[in-house]
């Protein structure tokens, strides 16, 4: 039996430097400027970002982590047999909790983790089928709207959404996102998301600035992709990392700021954009959550709240749904 498999999704006909290209004129020509975060996470990207994990001031990962290793059998009980599908899972090393939950006592499991950095899937599934022989791994390259469309081939099953991913998401981008997922999944199916809570703005703000600098690398790895990919030609030691948390919106906004004018080449699309000094780029926003008012929320979309798990901090949450209607 083979125990792992990647599929990659996606526009087969399009030539990745130009759509990348194109995304990065229609972002840098609106006003105010942004970048799509998904270009953040290429290999460099994913290796930078599971370094912010490691990183003191950020407490997301450690303190979801616990509660999965706390709750993870309890969440099995509750879904009983599942596939379990992962949004944006990286190299799955919270996710072990649950596979280790959903295969005790001899149990399997598939699982089908979608990520658009194929070297984290491909780390990924080779680390768990070494550690987890009755887990097959079905990892699909590409983003969460091109793999939608398979959700129903793996029903029963559970979609994981762990690390306040869908923090990244405004209002208008989680509304759809969400209504697609529950279009894409079978009734009685479950959903399992990972948010980060409200809380004191420093130690929010500390877990975007950490002293080592390497959130900084992280969104500054953007223009470096550019530069690398786009032979853009940015400066990288004139733009800044700019992280505030804005109280009134409950949301981290995530910048990078143009210490002097540049000219950015896009030459796929034959293209240039002037970036002036002191102007701000939208790198990534995170927002964080009330419980009660997201359970409110998602309950518009046809998912009931099953199970909520918190730390005793109440600093992060885990909210297990169940699609209820559809």
């Amino acid at each position: 039996m083979v125990q792992s498999s990647l599929t990659r999704l996606g526009h087969a006909n399009t030539d990745a430097a130009v759509e990348f290209a194109q995304d990065v004129f229609t972002g840098l020509s609106d006003t105010p400027r942004w970048l799509p975060c998904k270009y953040l996470y290429d290999q460099r990207g994913s290796e930078l970002y599971e370094s912010i994990c490691d990183q003191s001031e950020y407490y997301p990962t450690r303190t979801e982590a616990a509660i999965l290793e706390r709750c993870a059998r309890d969440i099995q009980t509750a879904t009983g047999p599942v596939s379990l599908i992962e949004l944006g899972s990286g190299t799955s090393v919270k996710t072990d909790y649950l596979l280790d939950a959903y295969t005790r006592e001899g149990g399997s499991v598939h699982y089908v983790p979608v990520d658009v950095s194929e070297s984290a899937l491909q780390i990924a599934a080779d680390a768990i089928i070494e550690r987890r022989p009755r887990v097959t791994v079905e990892g699909i390259v590409g983003t969460y709207e091109t793999a939608f469309h398979l959700f129903r081939d793996h029903s029963p099953a559970m979609v994981v959404f762990l690390g306040s991913t869908i923090g990244n998401l405004n209002d208008h981008e989680s509304n759809q996102f969400l209504t697609a997922l529950a279009g894409s999944v079978s009734q009685g199916d479950y959903f399992l998301l990972g948010v980060d809570l409200v809380k004191d703005r420093e130690l929010i703000s500390a877990a975007y600035n950490d002293a080592a600098g390497v959130t900084a690398q992280f969104t500054t790895n953007v223009f470096a992709r550019m530069n690398r990919e786009l032979n853009a030609g940015v400066d990288l030691d004139q733009i800044k990392h700019v992280a505030t948390y804005e109280p009134a919106r409950q949301r981290m906004e995530i910048f990078l700021e143009f210490l002097t004018e540049q000219i950015i080449n896009l030459a796929p699309v034959g293209k240039r954009i002037r970036v002036g000094e002191g102007e701000k780029v939208m790198i990534e926003i995170s927002r964080k959550f009330v419980l009660g008012d997201l359970t409110e929320h998602v309950a518009q979309f046809g998912f009931e709240v099953q199970q909520t798990y918190t730390d005793d901090n109440q600093w992060f949450g885990l909210l297990l749904m169940k699609r209820t209607d559809g």
